[in-house]
């Protein structure tokens, strides 16, 4: 397994894991509006 291919696999499970957080603390349209968010920043850049 290459490195590029571990840190993508890394990033996708700590996406994961937070998308479960943030479920069991009931914050799950915070979490949704800063992805958002953070994809229209992307895009301007």
């Amino acid at each position: 397994m290459s490195l590029s291919k571990l840190r993508s696999f890394l990033y996708k499970t700590a996406r994961f894991v937070g998308d479960v957080n943030a479920v069991k603390q009931g914050t799950v349209h915070k979490r949704i509006q800063k992805r958002m968010i953070g994809k229209a920043t992307r895009k301007l850049f």
